[in-house]
C-alpha cells in the first residue's frame, strides 16, 4: 500500500500518524507493552487526543518474537485466523537495560526496546547480530479522509472485493540493510528476488505469467537469516524497497496487526522455525514420487482412451504410478456433482479396480462449487451448504459452472457433507483428489459461522483443502493432493502445482521461479504441468520440460486442450521420458530421504540455492536452478540450443551424476542433450539409488546401491534410508582415509552394494 508522495509528503487523501516516541513502557512476565505517541510529548497538554500505539513484544515460540500493533484495542477480533502452534506459558528472559529500555531475549533470538521518553527505536538480533530495526518514520497507523465514501466492487472479478470499506490501515516498516535479499509470499511468478516489488497478499486465478498469485502467503525471509509472519488471514499488501527503498513495509487495513519475527544461522533455519509455528508438511505417500498422467482438461476421454494410454506407457517400458482423470470424469454442466459420467464410464467401480490391478494409484479432479445443474445442487441448497449473500439467498454465479454456488466450508454439515463424498470416492479406488480452484472467493456474502468474509477469502484455501485431505486420510489412512489454491499453513496438505502456464520456456522459467518463492514460503513440495498446460509446445519444449518435471519433488504430465502423452510429439520423448522416470526412481532412496527430513523440519525439500549457502553472495540471486534435497543441484535446460548456464558454490568438488564430470565452484556453461542436464553431487555427500523396478514405492535399503561424492582426506559423509512409513531402515556414513573410503552401515541385514564416484577403493563395514 504506497501512500507517500516522495520520502517528506503523503499522497491527498492520507494521514499518516507514525510511532515517535517511546513515552512508556511496562514489562510483565511475558512481555514488554509500550505506548508510542506518535507526535513528540514535550507537555501534558499533548497528551490531550491523537493517536497512540499500543505495542506488545512477547514469545510464544522458542527464536521468535511475537509483536502485536493495536490502534482501538477495543476493537473487535473477527475470525478466522490462523491456527498456530503456540506455547502460552512460554515465559521469555526480559533484561532492563542499563540505559533504560527494555531487552526480550527467545533463545538465541532477541527485541531491544528503546529507553521511555525517548525516540522510537526497535531493533531485533540473532546471537547479538543485528537483524533489522525499525525506528523513525517507520510504525504508524494510517487514516483516509474520504473513508467514508461509497466503495464499489464493479469490475473485479468475482465479486471479490478486496478493501473492506474502513479507512484505517496498521503498517509496519522493517529496515533492509546493504546487499540484503528479500524471498517469499507464496507462490510469486515475478522475479524471485521480490526487492523492489509490491506483493499483494490476495488469492487470484490469473495464470502464472502475471503478479497474481494462487497460492499468497503473509511470510518472507531474508538473506541476512531472519524471516517475518504477518498473522492475518485477510490482504496483507507488502512494499519491499519500492515505496521506501530501505524498508519493507508491510500493512493491513484495520485497527491491529500482528506479526512474528524469526531469527536463525541461516534462511533454512528460519523456515523450520516459522513452519514449527504454522505446521509441518504431512509425509506424502511414496507412490506420489512417481509419474502422473492426466486426461488433460477439455479432452475427451472414455475408459477405452484411458487404457490405451495406460497400455501404450507400459508398451514403451516408461513407468507410471498415477493416473488422473480430469475435470470430464463428471458430466459437463454438473461439476462438481462427485457422479461419474456414466456415458463415458458406465461401471466405474470396476474400471477403478480393473485399473488398480494394473498397479496403478487413481487421482480424480475436484473444485469446491456446485453449478446449478449438478443433482446435488438442491439437496446443498436446501440444507444451508452454500455460501449466502446478505439477504440470506444463495450465491450464485456464471464464471465457472452456470449457477455455481460455492461449498461453506465453516459450516460443520457441509464440511463433513464434501468429506462423505471424498470418502465415497476412496471407497470407489480412488488414491488422491486434484483440489483445483479455491481463489476466487467473494466477499460481499455471509458465513454460517460469521466469519469475515475479506479474512476469509485466502483462508477459504486451508478448510478446503484440509476438508479433502484429512477424509482421505481417515479413508486410506494417508493423504494426498494436487491442490492449486493455498495460504499459510496449507503445506501441511502436501502436494501443490503451479498451475496454469503455457507451454513456452519462458512460462517453464516463471513456474520455478514460482515453485522456488513457494518453497520458501514453507512448502514442502512442488509440482507443475510438464510441457505447459496452454497451447502445445514443441517436440523440444517437451522433452526439456520433461527432465525438468521429473527432477522435481512431484511429476505431472497435464494439458489444456490435447493430450500430453509423449509419443504425441515424437519417438524421442517417449525415451527422454523413459530416460527420467527410471533415474527418478533409482533415485527414491535418496528423495525419500529427503522427504522425511522436510517431514520432520519443515524444510523444503526443493529450494532455491539461497536457502543452502545464504553465506555465498552468488548463491542469493540464482533462480534458474535449485537444491532437490541436501546433496543433489538440478539445473533445467531453457533454451533450443540446449546450452545451460549453472552456479556451483565453492563448497568442495561437485560431480554430475550421470557423467561423473567433476567440477569446483563457479559458473559455468554447457551444451547437453535431451538426456541430459547439470544434475551435480554436492561435495561430501552420499547418494542411495534403488533397485527400482517400476513403481517408486519399493524396499529403498534392499539390494541398494550407495555411492560417496566429492570426499576429501579426512572429510565425513552421513545419510539414512527410510522405509515407507518414514522410520529408518539403514544408516550410513563414509570416511575417507587416505585413498581408502570406508563405508559404515547399520540397521540393515540386506544386500547392498557401494562405491565412490572418486574411483577410490571401498571398504564396506556392515
Amino acid at each position: 500500500m504506497k501512500v507517500s508522495d516522495g520520502f517528506w509528503l503523503n499522497k491527498n487523501g492520507y494521514n499518516v500518524h507514525w510511532a515517535v516516541q517511546i513515552y512508556e513502557a511496562e514489562a510483565d512476565d511475558c512481555g514488554v507493552t509500550v505506548y508510542a505517541s506518535t507526535q513528540w510529548i514535550s507537555n501534558k497538554g499533548m497528551t490531550l487526543g491523537g493517536p497512540m500505539l499500543t505495542v506488545r513484544f512477547t514469545s510464544t515460540l522458542e527464536n521468535s518474537i511475537k509483536v502485536t500493533i493495536s490502534h482501538f484495542s477495543g476493537s473487535r477480533e473477527k475470525q478466522p485466523s490462523f491456527p498456530i502452534n503456540e506455547d502460552s506459558g512460554m515465559r521469555p528472559v526480559i533484561n532492563r537495560l542499563s540505559e533504560g529500555g527494555y531487552e526480550l531475549i527467545s533463545g538465541d533470538t532477541s527485541v531491544r526496546i528503546g529507553s521511555e521518553g525517548k525516540e522510537w527505536d526497535i531493533s531485533y538480533y540473532y546471537r547479538g547480530k543485528l537483524l533489522t530495526r525499525s525506528g523513525w518514520r517507520t510504525t504508524s497507523v494510517i487514516t483516509e479522509e474520504d473513508w467514508h465514501r461509497e466503495r464499489e466492487c464493479f469490475g473485479e472479478r468475482f465479486f471479490a472485493q478486496s478493501d473492506n470499506g474502513g479507512g484505517t490501515f496498521i503498517r509496519e516498516m522493517l529496515n533492509i540493510s546493504v546487499g540484503e535479499y528479500i524471498y517469499g509470499f507464496g507462490e510469486k511468478f515475478t522475479t524471485f528476488v521480490k526487492n523492489g516489488q509490491t506483493a499483494e497478499i490476495w488469492n487470484n486465478d490469473g495464470g502464472t505469467c502475471t503478479e497474481q498469485s494462487y497460492k499468497s502467503v503473509p511470510f518472507f525471509v531474508s538473506s541476512r537469516g531472519y524471516g517475518v509472519f504477518v498473522n492475518q488471514t485477510e490482504k496483507v499488501v507488502f512494499n519491499v524497497a519500492d515505496e521506501n527503498v530501505t524498508k519493507t513495509a508491510f500493512t493491513v487495513q484495520g485497527e491491529s496487526l500482528e506479526y512474528f519475527i524469526f531469527g536463525g544461522d541461516n534462511i533454512a533455519e528460519v523456515i523450520s522455525r516459522y513452519t514449527a509455528l504454522t505446521g509441518r508438511p504431512a509425509l506424502p505417500p511414496p507412490w506420489s514420487f512417481g509419474l502422473w498422467l492426466s486426461t488433460s482438461f477439455t479432452t475427451d476421454y472414455d475408459e477405452e482412451t484411458v487404457n490405451k494410454f495406460i497400455d501404450e506407457m507400459s508398451r514403451r517400458n516408461i513407468p507410471l504410478d498415477v493416473f488422473h482423470f480430469d475435470c470430464f470424469w463428471m458430466k459437463e454442466f454438473e461439476w462438481c456433482s462427485f457422479e461419474w459420467d456414466k456415458r463415458k464410464f458406465p461401471e466405474p467401480e470396476a474400471m477403478l479396480a480393473r485399473l488398480k490391478e494394473k498397479g496403478l494409484k487413481i487421482c480424480v479432479w475436484i473444485n469446491p462449487y456446485i453449478g446449478q445443474k449438478a443433482p446435488v445442487f438442491r439437496e446443498c441448497a436446501e440444507k444451508g451448504y452454500f455460501i449466502r449473500n446478505r439477504d440470506g439467498s444463495v450465491f450464485q454465479c456464471d464464471m465457472w459452472q452456470p449457477g455455481m454456488a460455492l461449498i461453506d466450508f465453516t459450516n460443520p454439515e457441509a464440511r463433513e457433507w464434501f468429506s462423505a463424498k471424498i470418502r465415497g470416492l476412496a471407497q470407489m479406488g480412488v488414491d488422491a483428489v486434484k483440489t483445483d480452484f479455491g481463489e476466487r472467493i467473494p466477499t460481499d456474502v455471509c458465513y454460517f459461522d460469521g466469519s469475515d468474509p475479506f479474512k476469509m477469502h485466502n483462508f477459504y484455501s486451508y478448510l478446503y483443502n484440509r476438508t479433502v485431505y484429512e477424509a482421505l486420510k481417515n479413508a486410506k489412512g494417508s493423504g494426498c493432493l494436487f491442490a492449486r489454491a493455498a495460504t499459510a499453513g496449507c503445506q501441511q496438505f502436501p502436494v501443490h502445482w503451479g498451475g496454469d502456464c503455457f507451454s513456452d520456456y519462458e512460462s517453464m522459467w516463471e513456474t520455478l521461479r514460482g515453485g522456488l518463492s513457494l518453497c520458501m514460503s514453507g512448502f514442502g513440495f512442488f509440482s507443475h504441468d510438464i510441457g505447459g498446460f496452454e497451447a502445445e509446445g514443441t517436440p523440444d519444449l517437451y522433452k526439456r520440460w520433461t527432465a525438468f518435471g521429473l527432477m522435481s519433488t512431484h511429476s505431472r504430465y497435464h494439458g489444456n486442450s490435447s493430450y500430453r502423452v509423449p509419443w504425441h510429439f515424437d519417438e524421442e520423448s517417449c525415451d527422454v521420458s523413459r530416460h527420467f522416470v527410471k533415474l527418478k526412481g533409482r533415485l527414491m532412496p535418496y528423495l525419500w530421504s529427503n522427504a522425511v527430513i522436510t517431514h520432520k523440519t519443515g524444510v523444503p525439500m526443493m529450494r532455491a540455492m539461497a536457502v543452502d549457502f545464504t553465506n555465498d553472495r552468488s548463491a542469493l540471486t540464482v533462480d534458474t536452478q535449485y537444491m532437490l534435497g541436501e546433496a543433489l543441484l538440478v539445473a533445467p535446460v531453457f533454451s533450443e540450443d540446449g546450452e545451460c548456464s549453472f552456479y556451483l558454490p565453492a563448497v568442495g568438488v561437485w560431480t554430475d551424476i550421470q557423467t561423473g564430470e567433476e567440477l569446483s565452484g563457479g559458473w559455468y556453461t554447457r551444451k547437453y542433450d535431451y538426456f541430459g542436464m547439470p544434475l551435480m553431487a554436492r561435495p561430501r555427500s552420499i547418494i542411495v539409488y534403488g533397485d527400482f523396478k517400476g513403481t517408486a514405492d519399493y524396499d529403498y535399503a534392499d539390494n541398494m546401491h550407495i555411492v560417496v561424492y566429492g570426499l576429501g582426506e579426512g572429510d565425513t559423509a552421513e545419510t539414512c534410508v527410510y522405509d515407507r512409513d518414514g522410520e529408518k531402515s539403514a544408516e550410513i556414513r563414509a570416511e575417507r582415509r587416505g585413498e581408502t573410503v570406508h563405508i559404515f552401515v547399520s540397521g540393515t541385514d540386506k544386500p547392498f552394494t557401494a562405491e565412490s564416484a572418486q574411483g577410490l577403493g571401498i571398504v564396506l563395514n556392515n
